[in-house]
């Protein structure tokens, strides 16, 4: 399988090297802002359990209608 276009190969390279999958470090590496620091969205804590819910629907976490709110930001970091 041949490996996608990846915007930022250095940090690609990194995300690789610390574990990540190919796909979530092809993912990460090709945001739009790859590279630079993070933004200032709120910790999932602060999220509400509708608002995890949502993002976990958005991502497409599996079982996440079964899910209390820490099994959701523990789904979402782990995705």
């Amino acid at each position: 399988m041949e490996r996608p276009s990846i915007k930022n190969e250095d940090q690609y390279e990194a995300l690789r090297d610390k574990g990540y999958s190919q796909e979530k470090a092809a993912r990460i590496a090709n945001t739009s802002n790859a590279g630079k620091k993070g933004g200032k969205a709120p910790k999932y804590e602060e999220w509400s359990k509708d608002e995890l819910y949502q993002q976990a629907q958005k991502v497409g976490i599996s079982g996440r209608s079964k899910m209390n709110k820490s099994e959701l930001i523990k789904a979402l970091r782990n995705n």
